[in-house]
This record gives C-alpha cells, structure tokens and sequence, in this order.
C-alpha cells in the first residue's frame, strides 16, 4: 500500500496546472503570463483566388476560404508577399515538396540527398526552446498527424526526414513529432517514468483520479472565478484523456493489420484532438513552443468527411481546371475550419488579465503558394494572437516585394524574449505585425 501511495503521490506532483490569479494575489504577487509561439503547417499550396483576401489594412473583404475565420477576425492578420527562396530549386532540380516542409521553419536550403548525410539547419522553433525551453517542462511539443520518419527516399532524390520534420535541432538533426495523441498525454501528463506510467495504466485509472483529492483541496483556497477554471481544466483533461481512451478501444477491438495506433478514426478529430493537447500545453504550461504538421508536403490524403475522394497532392496539379481548384478550396476551408476550432479555444480560455490567445503568437501557412505552379512566393500565411501586446492584428500586412518569411521569425522570436542574429536567408527583421 505504501508502494502505491508514493507512486500515486509521484503522477500527482508531475501533473500541471494553470496559474490562478486569486493565489498569486494571496501572496502579494502578480501573476505574468508567458508568451507562447506555435506554428501550424499546411500541405501542397492553396487555391489562391479563394484563399485571398481583398483589400488591404483593417478594411478588407474576407475570402471564402477564411470564412470559418469570420468572428476571429480582430485575432489575425493575413500576411502577404513573404516568401521561403531557400525552398525554390536553386539548381537542385525537382523536390519542391520536400524542401517546402525542410526550409518552412529554418529558410535554409536542404543539402540534396536521400542518405545520411542530410544538412539543414536550426529552426526557429527550437532556437527559442533552446533559450526559453528551460522554464518549462517540456522545451517544446511538436505534433503532427502523419507517421515519423527520418530516413529513406521520399521526393525526387530527398531524404525523407526533410518531407516529415518541420523542427529542426541543428543542421542534421530533427525533432521528431508524434503522431499519437496517447504518447502525448503521457508526455505532457505522465510521471515521465515510463514503468510508472505502464503501472497506472494498468490499473486502468485516469491521471486525475490521482490528483483529485490534491485539487479538491486547492479549491479551497480559489476565488469563485479561479474554481470555476480549475473544474473547465479539469474536465478538458479528463475529456482528452477520455477521447483517446475510445480511440485505444476501437483499435484493440478491429485486426491488427487495420489498427490506428491509438489515432483517430477520422482526420478531423485526429486534427482536433492533437490541437486540444496542444492548447492544454500552453494552458498548463508544459511548454510554450509548439510546432504542428497537418500533412507533409506531397500527401496524397483523401477528404471523405467533405466529399472529397481525390488525392490532395494529385489535385494540387490543378491545371487551372475549375472542378479541380474547386476540391482544393473544400480542402483549404476544411483546414481553415481546424484552425478556428484551436483559435476559438484560446480565445475563450482566460489567462491572467487576457486570453491564451492573446498571449500567443501563432503562425499557419505552408512552404507552397499554388500547387500547380509549385511557387515558394507570396505564401499563403496567416499569424493570429496578440503575442502579450507586442502584435496588431486583425489586419491584411503587404510585405516589400522579396521579403524572407524568416525576417517574420526574427521578429517572433524578440517578442518572445530569445535572441538569433539571423535565420536561414533572413536579412533584416519584419517589423509590421
């Protein structure tokens, strides 16, 4: 018994929680709340006449794609004319896709090889965790919904880990992203003894089951609106950690050569599910750095939720036909819908004197502007928060004709507190968010 009670007391003290302002006040202290930095990655380009907007400043007109954006409007701007050169052959040949995914994050131009000998270089992401990572428990979280992989031959003479890695340690080594929302609860969630965890699993016990009375107990010392969060915290874990439960019963229950590894049934709440975990990490602050792969670039995924049963990749080489460009702005405006689902929860969940939104500064975009054309120019980007005040948005923001995407993450990262001197091909900072 005493075994089981220090190993319950040990899951109960990993478990994070949310800053409440009225203990913060108790203790004369004023509660300061971090800036988070994330970064959301969409596959194969876009059809751009849906996708833009029109107009530019505060006075534009929302493009159909964006719609599902509508209510978040003064939560994100649209950015224009910044472009990934790095991405671009640059004497390479073909492989537009895998060096999208590769430079996105660094604007470094992938050395050319399907071997071992890959070369890259540090993204930005991880040049802040590599400054700022300390103060949480995790540096940094990267997700995604397709399988890892690190070596092999996926596009036109590149390794694979350039088309499956968006975060980058240094110039030869990736971070990994997980697609299985289990093993990242357990990373977020977990006692980080994997015996341990292996044991409360078997009792078949939820996290919280651990940490109730714990928090029973803090309650007690709440103000009125600070229990309220703390019983909204504790529910969305629990409903997380109940969602994937279901997940794990469907796949014990079908042959194993059709499992889902504990993934979703469905792309849209794989999708849900992993941003869900993804806002739980910056609400706890597990960590404040989060990069997040929807697809690789070249996923040839199927849209059966929005009747959408061609390939995206084969469809990104629309030819302008209009039935084609038409599947891709379904598929543009299924995306956009994921991303106001994550956005919407931060805006509604409080964070000291804001939101989790306005604390944060978040980028979507992909390394590909029209598919067809495989162009690195002018990307499809979008950046949303208020980054704690340091940011303006709700706006369309034309970038100077030739801007590196990287000279916007220069800019993020100062707002966060970590310092680069540069960025792959950055040559300046972009200053008008």
């Amino acid at each position: 018994m005493t075994q089981r009670r220090t190993f319950l007391k040990s899951i109960a003290a990993t478990l994070a929680v949310p800053a409440f302002p009225s203990l913060a006040q108790a203790a004369a202290k004023k509660v300061a709340s971090p800036t988070r930095m994330a970064y959301i990655y969409i596959p194969n380009g876009v059809n751009l006449d849906l996708w833009r907007p029109t107009g530019t400043g505060k006075d534009y007109t929302m493009s159909k794609t964006l719609e599902p954006l509508a209510e978040l409007r003064e939560h994100f701007s649209v950015l224009r004319g910044l472009d990934h050169d790095k991405a671009f052959a640059n004497g390479d040949g073909a492989g537009d896709h895998a060096r999208a995914n590769a430079t996105f994050l660094t604007g470094c131009q992938a050395r050319k090889t399907a071997g071992a000998d890959i070369e890259l270089g540090e993204s930005v992401d991880q040049i802040a965790a590599r400054q700022i990572g300390h103060m949480t428990r995790l540096s940094s979280l990267e997700l995604s919904t397709d399988p890892a992989r690190s070596s092999g031959h996926c596009d036109s003479g590149y390794s694979c880990a350039y088309q499956f890695n968006l975060s980058w340690i240094n110039d030869s080594t990736p971070a990994p992203a997980e697609r299985d929302p289990r093993l990242v609860f357990e990373k977020m969630f977990g006692s980080g003894n994997e015996k341990e965890d292996s044991r409360r699993r078997a009792y078949r016990k939820s996290i919280l089951d651990f940490v109730m009375a714990d928090a029973k107990r803090l309650q007690t010392r709440l103000g009125s609106t600070d229990r309220g969060k703390m019983e909204e915290y504790l529910t969305a874990v629990r409903d997380v950690e109940q969602r994937i439960e279901r997940a794990e019963k469907f796949r014990v229950e079908v042959p194993e050569d059709k499992r889902p590894n504990g993934v979703p049934e469905t792309y849209g709440e794989h999708m849900r599910m992993m941003f869900d975990l993804m806002h739980l990490a910056f609400q706890t602050d597990t960590t404040r750095i989060s990069t997040f792969l929807l697809a690789h670039d070249g996923s040839n995924r199927t849209f059966p939720e929005i009747e959408v049963h061609s390939a995206h990749h084969e469809l990104s080489h629309h030819r302008s036909h209009a039935q084609t460009l038409e599947s891709i702005g379904k598929i543009d405006r299924f995306y956009v819908e994921q991303l106001a689902y994550f956005l919407k929860k931060m805006r509604d969940t409080p964070d000291g004197e804001g939101s989790l939104l306005d604390h944060s500064m978040i980028v979507y975009g992909g390394g590909i502007a029209d598919g067809n054309r495989h162009n690195h120019d002018d990307l499809p980007v979008l950046l949303a928060g208020r980054g704690n005040g340091t940011l303006n948005p709700g706006r369309v923001i034309e970038a100077p004709k030739g801007t590196p995407m990287t000279n916007l993450y220069l800019s993020l990262l100062d707002r966060m507190g970590a310092k680069a001197q540069r960025i792959g091909d950055s040559n300046g900072v972009f200053e008008k968010v």
